[in-house]
């Protein structure tokens, strides 16, 4: 891995994990509002920005977490395997919105995973979970599309990074 690129990562890590403390409380209950989920578009510009959100994600569970264990496994997991799914989709799904549309997508439907946790940490009901961690992360991610793509057109984020 180029230089450029593991400094790019580093800092979208620090800065998933800074944007995920603004609002904490929401960041890990059944709401899941983490206002930082909207960086994973940043896949949709460049595949190899999923090294820093998966060690973004990853530091964020291990250090502010109250359910770390959970979170490791079911967190960065869901963040990995929805960062995969969209990643491969770009072969076949074309067009900077079109994708970030399918991104949305694919993070809401895998909440899933994080209702599996929090069913499992707390006995939260399922179905009822999945809606509000669902609802959360659609919320995030929908805001995050206009938002990402207002941002490349000034910061060019396929550019800030090694192909």
């Amino acid at each position: 891995m180029k230089v450029k690129t593991l400094v790019t990562n580093g800092i979208l890590a620090a800065l998933y994990i800074v944007v995920s403390m603004l609002i904490q409380p929401f960041g890990f209950t059944q709401i899941q509002f983490r206002i930082s989920e909207m960086f994973n578009h940043l896949v949709v510009f460049n595949k190899n920005y999923i090294y820093g959100m998966v060690l973004g994600v990853f530091l964020t569970n291990l250090f502010f977490s109250p359910m770390v264990a959970y979170d490791l496994v079911f967190g960065v997991g869901q963040t990995l395997i929805s960062l995969l799914i969209t990643i491969i989709s770009a072969r076949f799904i074309k067009g900077v919105m079109t994708r970030m549309f399918f991104n949305t997508v694919v993070f809401t439907i895998s909440m899933f995973l994080i209702t599996i946790e929090l069913h499992l940490a707390y006995k939260l009901p399922f179905l009822f979970t999945w809606l509000t961690t669902a609802i959360g992360e659609f919320v995030v991610m929908i805001v995050g599309v206009p938002v990402m793509y207002a941002l490349n057109k000034r910061i060019h984020f396929d550019k800030l990074i090694e192909q």
